[in-house]
C-alpha cells in the first residue's frame, strides 16, 4: 500500500509542478543614482533560471513567465560598479534599479608614462601600484616612494626612511593611511613612519597641497595609502609573501586573508614580520644596524551600495638598532669620524640591537560610516584613536642601560565629517569638518633632561572644495579650508636657557612657578591658517594633458620647533626650539605637461614654492655638556624657494621591451641671506630598460641605473672649538659626499599551481657592482658608507 501512495506521489509531482503559477513578469528600469538619467545596454542577469537580458535606449528591461519567489539579480554596466539585490516576486513587479555611473567618469584616471593621476583633477600626482610595493615587501615606506620622480628621503641608515617631497620632509608631509591622518611624532628627523608598508594595496602621492580635503599644512604633499576595494561577490582570497635578503641576513613574511559574502558583508586579516641583523657596506660591517618589525590588521565591514560602515585595527612595532658609529661623545670624535672616511667602531656580524636604539608601538582604531543620498550626494562620517609610544635609548652606563633617554606617548582622537555634492554631471561641490584632541605624555622618570614637554593639542578644521567641467576637455578647481590649532603646554626652562633665549622680556607671562635654577611655564599658543587652492586641467583626444594649479597653505609650527631643549641622543645633538617660531606660509605654483603616443610618452612636471616664514633645523655651534661637547643644532625662520622639475618619459622601441626615464632636480634657496637651503635632495637620473615575455610564464628583466649627482649648494661649514686641539677648527657638517652611479637588477617568473593559485617568484640585486657611496640625505653619512650589494629573493603565493 506505501509502494503505491509512493508511485501515486511521483506521477502527481510533474503535474502539481505544472500547476504552480510561473507566469509573473519582472519589468524595471537601470538608471543613474544621482540624476536619474536612463542607462542603455546595462546588463540585467537572474542566476536562479540563468536568464539575462539587457536594457534598451530608455532603461527599460523585462523578465517574463517567473515563479513566486525571491531572486538574485545582478545589475552591471560598462562603466558603473556591478549592483547584486535581491527582488521578491509575487505578481507582476516592476523596479527600479540605480546604479552609479557619471562618478566613475569624474575619477577616471589617465595614465602618462608611469604616473598615474587621480586623487585630484589639477594637482602633480603620482601612483604605486600593488606589484611595485611587493618589490620593497623586506623595506619600507620610504624606500618605495623613492622610485616616484620628485620623492626623495631623509635617512638615518637603512632602516629610518622618512619621505621627502619636493625637497620638503616631515610635518610638511602627510601620511594617511587608510583614510587616517597618522600622528607618529613626524617631527624628528630620525623618526621614520609608523606603518607597515605590506598593509597597503595601492600609495598615491599628492605633490603639494592641492587636495584641500586632507589638510591645509600638505606644504609638501600628501601620501595616500590605501587598502584594496572589495568585490561585492561571495569570495575568499589571499596571498602570502616571503623575501630574503642576503645584506642584513634575515627577511620578511607578509600574508593576508580576505573573506566577503554576497550580501556585502566582509573580514579581512593583514600580518608581517621582518627581522634583520647588522646590514654591510662594500668594505665593513655596519655595526647595530639591525631590525625587528611586526606589522597587523584586521578589518571589517559591511558594503552596500546605498549604506555601509567599516572598522579597523592596525598594531605596528619595531625595535631599531642605530649604528654603534653614530653615537659619539663629545665634537672631536665627530670631527675624526669626517675626516677618518670610516666607521670608529666596527663589529662582528650579529642579529642583536643593542644601544642606542628606537623601539616604537602604534595603535590604530577607526569607524567609519557612509550614506548615499538619492539626487544629492554622500556623506562620511569617521572616528579613530592612535596611541603612539616612543622609546629611544642612549649608550649609558650601568643599570641605567636599560632606561630610555626619551619616553613619549601621544594620544590622539579624530573626528570628521564630508558631505560630497555629485547628483550634477558637470560639477561636484564637496565639503567637511574635523575636531582633534592630541595629548603628549613625556615620561620624568629617564633621569635625562625631557627634549619635548607635555602638551595638549587641539585642531578644528572645515573646508569646501569644487569642480567644474567644460565639455570633454576642460576641467576648473577651486577650494578653501580654516584650521584652528592651539597647543598648550607645561614645560621646564633652566633659567640660564631662558635668559640665554632672551625669552624674560618677550615670554615673563608664561612662567607659572620659579623653582630656583628652572622655571615652570605654561606657554599657550593659537593659530588661525587658511588655505586655497585652484586650478585647471586640459585633456584632448590625441592624448596631451595638461594641469595647472596654485595652492596657498599655512603649517603651524610642530611641538618640536617650538619646545625642544636638550640632547636628541638618538640625534647625537642637542636641539634648540623657539618660542617665537611663526607659522608658515606656502605659495605653490605646479604645472603637468604630457602627452602619450602609440610607441612612447612623456611628462614634464614644473614647480615653483615661495614660503614664507620658512621653518630650519640647522647647525649653529657646539655646546659643552657633562657627557661632553655636542653640536648644536637650533631651529629658524626665514623666506624660502624651492624651484624645481621632475622629468618622466617612457619608450617602447620593440615588441616585448620597453625603457623608462625621469629626472627630478629641485634647488633651495634662504631668500633673506641668499644662502642654499640645507638638506635639499641631489639632482638624478633614472632609467630602465626592460624586456617581458609573457608566453615564458609571465618572465620579466630589467636593467636600471641611478645616477646621483653631487649636491653643490650647500650651507657653509661651521666652526667650533675642539677641546683635543684647544683651537677653533672648520667642521665639515655640512661638505656633500660626491655623485654615484648605481645598478639594479630585477627579475620575475609566474608559474600556475592549480586553480586560481600562482606562485611567482622574483630575484633582484641592489647595488649590482658593490660601489662604495654616500648620500647627501643620510645622516649617517658622516660615520659609514651606504648599503653594499643586496641579493633579494621573493616567492608569492596568491589564492
Amino acid at each position: 500500500m506505501k509502494l503505491k501512495i509512493v508511485c501515486f506521489i511521483l506521477l502527481l509531482s510533474p503535474l502539481m509542478i505544472f500547476a504552480q503559477e510561473c507566469n509573473y513578469d519582472l519589468k524595471g528600469r537601470v538608471v543613474d543614482f544621482h540624476d536619474k538619467t536612463p542607462l542603455a545596454e546595462a546588463s540585467v542577469f537572474i542566476s536562479q533560471i540563468g536568464r539575462s537580458t539587457v536594457t534598451d535606449e530608455q532603461g527599460n528591461f523585462e523578465f517574463m513567465g517567473l515563479c513566486k519567489g525571491t531572486y538574485q539579480v545582478q545589475a552591471s554596466h560598462s562603466e558603473c560598479q556591478t549592483l547584486f539585490l535581491e527582488v521578491e516576486i509575487s505578481g507582476d513587479t516592476f523596479k527600479e534599479i540605480l546604479l552609479e555611473h557619471h562618478r566613475l567618469e569624474l575619477e577616471e584616471v589617465q595614465v602618462i608614462g608611469s604616473t598615474l593621476l587621480s586623487k585630484t583633477n589639477t594637482a602633480q600626482e603620482a601612483f604605486l601600484q600593488r606589484e611595485q610595493l611587493e618589490r620593497f615587501s623586506g623595506g619600507s615606506l620610504g624606500d618605495a616612494l623613492k622610485s616616484i620622480a620628485g620623492v626623495s628621503s631623509l635617512n638615518t641608515g637603512a632602516n629610518i626612511v622618512k619621505p621627502a617631497i619636493h625637497g620638503l620632509n616631515g610635518s610638511r608631509v602627510l601620511i594617511f593611511n587608510d583614510g587616517v591622518r597618522m600622528q607618529d611624532m613626524e617631527w624628528g628627523d630620525e623618526h621614520a613612519p609608523n606603518v607597515d608598508v605590506n598593509s597597503a594595496n595601492s600609495v598615491t602621492v599628492i605633490k603639494g597641497a592641492g587636495a584641500l580635503k586632507y589638510g591645509g599644512d600638505a606644504i609638501g604633499g600628501v601620501i595616500l595609502l590605501e587598502q584594496m576595494n572589495v568585490p561585492v561577490k561571495d569570495s575568499l582570497y589571499g596571498s602570502t609573501l616571503l623575501t630574503g635578503m642576503l645584506n642584513g641576513r634575515g627577511g620578511s613574511a607578509t600574508t593576508e586573508l580576505n573573506r566577503v559574502f554576497h550580501n556585502g558583508y566582509y573580514v579581512k586579516g593583514q600580518g608581517s614580520f621582518r627581522r634583520l641583523g647588522d646590514r654591510e657596506a662594500p668594505d665593513y660591517v655596519l655595526s647595530n644596524t639591525g631590525i625587528r618589525e611586526t606589522g597587523l590588521s584586521l578589518q571589517a565591514g559591511l558594503k552596500k551600495f546605498e549604506w555601509g560602515w567599516d572598522v579597523r585595527y592596525a598594531f605596528y612595532n619595531a625595535e631599531i638598532a642605530i649604528l654603534r658609529a653614530s653615537h659619539i661623545g663629545n665634537v672631536d670624535d665627530l670631527i675624526r669620524s669626517i675626516n677618518s672616511g670610516e666607521p670608529e667602531i666596527i663589529r662582528p656580524f650579529t642579529y642583536d640591537l643593542q644601544n642606542p636604539r628606537q623601539e616604537v608601538t602604534h595603535h590604530l582604531g577607526k569607524a567609519r560610516f557612509y550614506k548615499r543620498f538619492r539626487g544629492l550626494g554622500r556623506w562620511n562620517v569617521q572616528y579613530d584613536y592612535q596611541n603612539n609610544r616612543r622609546f629611544e635609548y642612549d649608550v649609558r652606563r650601568g643599570e641605567r642601560d636599560d632606561t630610555p633617554s626619551i619616553d613619549l606617548e601621544l594620544q590622539t582622537h579624530t573626528l570628521t565629517s564630508d558631505f560630497t555634492l555629485d547628483a550634477k554631471e558637470n560639477y561636484e561641490l564637496q565639503f567637511g569638518l574635523l575636531g582633534r584632541y592630541q595629548d603628549n605624555f613625556a615620561n620624568p622618570a629617564t633621569g635625562v633632561r625631557r627634549l619635548i614637554p607635555d602638551y595638549e593639542k587641539y585642531d578644528l578644521g572645515a573646508f569646501v572644495t569644487g569642480e567644474y567641467r567644460i565639455g570633454n576637455s576642460w576641467t576648473l578647481e577651486a577650494g578653501a579650508r580654516y584650521d584652528f590649532n592651539r597647543i598648550d603646554a607645561q614645560k621646564f626652562y633652566r633659567v640660564s636657557r631662558w635668559e640665554e633665549r632672551g625669552y624674560e622680556s618677550d615670554f615673563a607671562d608664561l612662567i607659572v612657578e620659579d623653582l630656583g635654577t628652572q622655571y615652570l611655564t605654561n606657554p599657550v599658543f593659537d593659530y588661525h591658517n587658511i588655505s586655497a587652492s585652484a586650478g585647471a586641467a586640459y585633456s584632448s583626444d590625441n592624448g596631451y594633458n595638461m594641469r595647472f594649479n596654485y595652492a596657498l597653505s599655512q603649517r603651524a609650527p610642530n611641538p618640536s620647533e617650538l619646545f625642544s631643549d636638550g640632547l636628541h641622543h638618538s640625534a647625537a645633538r642637542i636641539e634648540l626650539g623657539d618660542l617665537r617660531i611663526r607659522k608658515e606660509t606656502s605659495h605653490k605654483f605646479s604645472l603637468t605637461s604630457g602627452k602619450t603616443f602609440k610607441n612612447w610618452g612623456y611628462t614634464v612636471e614644473p614647480y615653483a614654492n615661495f614660503i614664507q616664514d620658512f621653518i630650519l633645523l640647522e647647525p649653529t655651534g657646539v655646546e659643552f655638556t657633562l657627557r661632553g661637547a655636542f653640536p648644536v643644532w637650533g631651529f629658524r625662520q626665514t623666506d624660502a624657494r624651492l624651484l624645481g622639475v621632475d622629468l618622466s618619459a617612457f619608450l617602447i622601441p620593440a615588441e616585448h621591451w620597453r625603457t623608462d626615464h625621469a629626472f627630478s632636480l629641485v634647488k633651495g634657496l634662504d631668500t633673506e641671506n641668499d644662502i642654499p637651503l640645507i638638506n635639499i635632495p641631489s639632482a638624478q637620473f633614472k632609467n630602465q630598460i626592460t624586456f617581458v615575455q609573457p608566453e615564458w610564464h609571465d618572465f620579466e628583466i630589467a636593467l636600471e641605473s641611478q645616477y646621483v649627482f653631487r649636491q653643490n649648494e650647500v650651507p657653509e661649514n661651521i666652526v667650533v672649538f675642539s677641546p683635543e686641539q684647544q683651537q677653533e677648527v672648520v667642521l665639515e657638517i655640512n661638505t656633500p659626499p660626491e655623485a654615484y652611479h648605481l645598478l639594479n637588477l630585477s627579475s620575475s617568473m609566474s608559474f600556475p599551481v592549480g586553480g586560481r593559485t600562482a606562485l611567482t617568484g622574483s630575484l633582484a640585486v641592489n647595488n649590482l657592482l658593490d660601489n662604495s657611496f654616500r648620500d647627501y640625505l643620510n645622516r649617517q653619512r658622516f660615520f659609514a658608507d651606504d648599503l653594499g650589494r643586496n641579493i633579494v629573493l621573493q616567492l608569492k603565493l596568491t589564492y
